[in-house]
């Protein structure tokens, strides 16, 4: 069963994860640098995980809810560094 609030909050959790990075970025560097590495191989590797449990027969809604996990991890690690 579809859930839109689910995806609504993901939205809406993903928007801070995007502020997190852009500001740490901003601020250049290596840290900056290793931030942008990491963002890509975290989208390689979620699209991947995403992709394979939808092959598998996986819900919509055990994606957004792991997509929901990677952001709130995300966010943890941003805010706990800042």
């Amino acid at each position: 069963m579809y859930n839109p609030f689910a995806v609504a909050m993901l939205a809406f959790e993903a928007q801070r994860v995007v502020e997190l990075r852009l500001v740490k970025m901003s601020w250049g560097g290596a840290a900056a640098q290793a931030e942008a590495s990491q963002m890509v191989s975290e989208k390689i590797s979620a699209l991947i995980e995403a992709t394979g449990s939808l092959m598998l027969g996986g819900s919509l809604d055990a994606v957004v809810a792991r997509y929901r996990e990677h952001v709130a991890e995300n966010t943890k690690r941003l805010t706990s560094a800042a």
